[in-house]
C-alpha cells in the first residue's frame, strides 16, 4: 500500500514489520489498555500477528490502521486510521467504517490524536467518499470521547458489551452525501 498522509507534525503510513518494537512498547503498557479490555500484549509475536492482520486489511479493503510517526523525531507514537469492520458485530452493526487510534502514553495530551483525527476524517470523506464514519469508545474514556466530539462526531448511544462494559457509539455523516441527497 502506497498511501502516506502528512499533517503539520505527523506522518501516517502503512504498518511495516520494523514497527513491531515500538508498537510492542505501546501495547504492553497497562495504562494504554485501561479503556481497551484491560489486555496489554505480553509478547512481541502478538504485535507481529497484528501487523500481518492489518496488512491483509490493506490488500482486501484498501485501508486499515496506520503507523503514526512524529515528523520531528521519526518516533512511532502509535497508530491511527480507518478500518472497515466486517469481522464482528459492534452495537448491532457490521460492514461499517470505523475511525480509531491508540497512542503510546508518553505522547498523550500533546494534540497528536486530534491532529490525526482531523486528517483521517478528511481523507475518509474526501478521498474514500465514505458516507458515514463510525467510532466506538469506552464510556469512561473522557479524552477519546472529547476528541471525537470536537471533530464533529455525534454521540448516538451508549451500549453494553458482552462483559457488561459500557461503550459509546459515535457517528459522522459525510456532508457531501447529505448535500447530494437534498438535491
Amino acid at each position: 500500500m502506497n498511501l502516506t498522509i502528512e499533517t503539520p507534525r505527523l506522518i501516517l503510513r502503512p504498518f511495516e514489520k520494523s514497527d513491531a518494537e515500538e508498537l510492542f512498547d505501546m501495547d504492553k503498557n497497562p495504562n494504554v489498555h485501561k479503556y481497551l479490555w484491560l489486555k496489554p500484549v505480553k509478547h512481541i509475536d502478538e504485535v507481529y500477528a497484528y501487523i500481518e492482520m492489518v496488512q491483509k486489511q490493506y490488500e482486501e479493503r484498501g485501508i486499515g490502521r496506520f503507523s503514526t510517526i512524529l515528523k520531528e523525531t521519526g518516533e512511532l507514537i502509535g497508530w491511527t486510521g480507518i478500518k472497515f469492520v466486517n469481522d464482528h458485530i459492534e452495537n448491532g452493526n457490521t460492514n461499517f467504517y470505523d475511525y480509531g487510534y491508540r497512542l503510546n502514553e508518553k505522547f498523550w495530551n500533546k494534540g497528536y490524536a486530534s491532529e490525526a483525527t482531523k486528517a483521517w476524517l478528511e481523507y475518509g470523506f474526501n478521498e474514500m467518499k465514505i458516507e458515514t464514519m463510525n467510532a466506538y469508545t469506552h464510556a469512561k474514556n473522557g479524552a477519546s470521547n472529547h476528541i471525537l466530539e470536537k471533530h464533529g462526531m455525534q454521540f448516538m448511544e451508549e451500549y453494553p458489551d458482552e462483559n457488561g462494559i459500557n461503550w459509546k457509539w459515535w457517528q459522522l455523516e459525510n456532508k457531501m452525501y447529505e448535500t447530494r441527497k437534498s438535491m
